[in-house]
């Protein structure tokens, strides 16, 4: 059952959403630490630096809805939003990004929705992250509800620029001046930069250990 079924049938309330949300990260929480717990043992190197997930609070939500001109009722809530439920992924390095899409798109108790590459189509701002939508069953008492959860999986450094001009355009409301936003985008130039020097960093070291590994 899809949850726009599940409130058409007068049998789901905002307590009841807020529950399958809730749920769905958990879910998804718990399936990304067993599958990093299962690279630092059969690898010996964990992907995932760390996961971080919020359900979009009450106030967010109709700020959102507003600022999009939807009317607000439980309905559209579940059918307009798709970033109610987030789970951020905290990678090291932009080919882990990439890695780790792979592996949740293989996973047969998840259904991606969609995807949106940032990584290689950034936004104009200079914002760089990969998205994907995924539907997570949850199983309650008499029934079972898709859940849709949208996944962000990006580097340190894109997380670190992505933190930062959240917060400086909120102050700004959105309306930043124009010299601030270009700041933005240059800064977000030297982001992309030290993610590739540290990648390249990193594959010099790993060449270094297997050179000494070697008889």
């Amino acid at each position: 059952m899809e949850m726009i079924d599940l409130i058409r049938e007068e049998k789901g309330d905002l307590k009841t959403v807020q529950l399958l949300y809730s749920a769905a990260i958990k879910k998804v929480v718990t399936k990304l630490e067993i599958l990093n717990d299962e690279f630092k043992q059969t690898h010996n190197y964990n992907p995932i630096e760390y996961v971080k997930s919020r359900v979009k609070s009450d106030n967010s939500i109709r700020e959102k809805m507003h600022r999009k001109g939807i009317k607000p009722s439980l309905e559209n809530i579940v059918t307009e939003l798709d970033d109610i439920a987030g789970v951020r992924i905290v990678c090291s390095f932009t080919p882990d990004i990439y890695k780790m899409v792979d592996i949740i798109g293989a996973q047969d108790d998840l259904t991606v929705v969609s995807v949106k590459d940032y990584i290689k189509n950034p936004k104009e701002s200079g914002y760089k992250s990969f998205h994907m939508n995924v539907k997570v069953p949850i199983h309650l008492s008499d029934r079972m509800v898709n859940t849709q959860v949208e996944i962000q999986i990006r580097t340190i450094a894109m997380d670190f620029w992505a933190s930062l001009e959240h917060k400086i355009y909120y102050k700004f409301e959105g309306n930043a001046p124009e010299y601030i936003s270009r700041e933005l985008r240059e800064c977000a130039s030297f982001v992309s930069m030290m993610d590739d020097k540290m990648l390249s960093l990193n594959e010099a070291i790993m060449q270094e250990k297997e050179k000494e590994s070697q008889p």
